[in-house]
């Protein structure tokens, strides 16, 4: 039967206070360094991620892992090993190794938790193949452009080319990449502004790379149609 994770921890408390009541120069672990998170391309699936976790005591700690709150059990599992606190894991799988990792360090005196830790895999889907509409402005006015970022985890960051590469939007005073959207603002539209316009998204963990649909900038005019003896105004 699997113990939970707490249960675990209770049961070791339990050992130092029937075991260790003269312990004399005895101590409970101590972190030396905990374990952190962990952001792995999907494309490195073949290669090996490892949690750190090392503490000090006397008598010298030992360790388990949990993943999700579920202790795993590594006497069955081909997979992940131990190197000293350290949990390794081989033959990496997207949907299997996921998730919220906790060391525990425990010895005859007592045992201690880690911080969780993640385990994330990053990747970048392409955006879908479509069309984008034009968008108009008059003059003077202001607009945002949409990026649509596609489908990621990991770190993004955002550039837009103007026309055709490498020309990329250069930021100023008039013209704004948000880093958190990706969308472009331009302010008080100038004629210079108009023509095709492509976000492209870099993912800095796998450093993959993406671009939209351009999407074409046009200006609002203003035309003045005669119609019946009186001046109407037409947008177009």
């Amino acid at each position: 039967m699997t113990l939970p994770w707490k249960q675990l921890l209770l049961l070791s408390i339990i050992d130092c206070l029937a075991d260790c009541l003269d312990s004399g120069s005895y101590h409970g672990p101590r972190w030396r360094m905990e374990p952190g998170d962990l952001f792995i391309p999907v494309d490195s699936i073949e290669e090996e991620a490892t949690l750190t976790c090392d503490a000090k005591g006397i008598p010298p700690p030992q360790y388990r892992w949990s993943l999700n709150g579920t202790l795993i059990n590594l006497g069955l599992d081909r997979r992940r090993r131990l190197s000293g606190g350290n949990l390794i894991i081989s033959s990496l799988d997207r949907y299997q190794d996921v998730g919220m990792y906790q060391c525990m360090a425990f010895n005859t005196v007592g045992a201690i938790l880690s911080r969780r830790a993640s385990l994330q895999f990053a990747y970048l889907d392409h955006f879908k193949v479509h069309t984008r509409s034009a968008v108009s402005v008059r003059e003077g006015q202001g607009v945002v452009l949409l990026c649509g970022t596609p489908t990621s985890s990991g770190d993004l960051t955002y550039a837009w080319v103007f026309n055709e590469y490498p020309y990329f939007v250069q930021q100023d005073n008039r013209r704004f990449v948000s880093q958190q959207t990706g969308n472009l603002y331009i302010a008080k539209v100038e004629p210079s502004d108009v023509g095709n316009y492509t976000c492209v998204v870099m993912n800095s963990i796998t450093k993959g790379k993406v671009q939209s649909s351009p999407t074409s900038l046009i200006l609002r005019t203003d035309v003045i149609k005669l119609l019946g003896g009186e001046n109407v105004k037409e947008l177009i």
